[in-house]
């Protein structure tokens, strides 16, 4: 505001704040945005703005949604980040906070869809293929069972069993093998992700795979092999991104 002051009285002006969509030009706004370049050619912050809709006094949505990139450095980064730390940013909040989530969530069912029954599962890296698009957004070490048949196809998409600090009390044989009796597999694939990006198998990994190996023998139902998902560029060490499959390493026996 200006304090403007004359001999008779005192008039206060506010100044025009300029952090509204519609204050922008036409050929500024998200929508018209979208509309002229089409959904898939506009930046990252232009789609985040619609969904977010309103901005704060002196920023609008599509500055917050570039302000939300730039704290978190990327749109992965941003995809990865809690709700409840969304929310906590000013400008944010539970409402915008959650419809974030939706829409991230929304491209993880996306990821899952597009390996569907029929998928042929030839090496670790087909496995890796499939769940790196997920995985890449999980904050949290995500644990996976892939059911294949006698020619090695996917009987379902893979199925998420467990998700927190892997231990043998989240990843127990039941919960493996419960599935895989259920839609009569032939044999399955474990994968779990390493959020850090370090695809270096810890020694429960280690413990817990020859554990789920040792029942499978038990139950005829083989386990082919475990693949731990990285994260390209997640760190700076030499076992960082990609993926690791602990039977190519040779750290447990696969074999009958």
């Amino acid at each position: 505001m200006r304090k403007n002051e004359t001999a008779t009285q005192t008039v206060y002006e506010v100044e025009p704040v300029l952090n509204r969509i519609r204050d922008l030009p036409a050929n500024m706004r998200p929508r018209e945005i979208v509309a002229l370049q089409g959904v898939a050619h506009v930046p990252d912050e232009i789609l985040i703005a619609l969904l977010i809709r309103l901005g704060i006094r002196g920023m609008n949505a599509v500055e917050l949604s570039r302000s939300l990139l730039k704290r978190y450095g990327s749109l992965t980064a941003l995809a990865r980040a809690p709700q409840s730390e969304l929310a906590a940013i000013r400008g944010i909040g539970t409402v915008k906070a959650t419809i974030l989530r939706a829409a991230f969530e929304l491209g993880q069912r996306l990821n899952r869809e597009a390996s569907p029954p029929g998928t042929l599962i030839r090496s670790p890296a087909d496995v890796a293929a499939l769940l790196a698009g997920p995985a890449r957004t999980l904050s949290a070490e995500t644990f996976w069972t892939l059911l294949l048949d006698t020619r090695n196809r996917l009987q379902t998409a893979p199925l998420e069993i467990t998700r927190g600090i892997l231990d043998a009390s989240l990843v127990h044989p039941r919960e493996i093998f419960r599935e895989a009796i259920q839609t009569n597999a032939a044999a399955c694939i474990l994968a779990h992700n390493h959020p850090s990006g370090d695809t270096q198998p810890s020694r429960e990994d280690l413990r817990i795979t020859r554990q789920l190996v040792e029942a499978g023998r038990i139950m005829n139902i083989r386990i082919l092999d475990h693949v731990i998902i990285g994260r390209p560029g997640g760190g700076d060490g030499p076992q960082d991104g990609g993926f690791l499959s602990l039977r190519e390493a040779g750290l447990v026996s696969f074999k009958d």
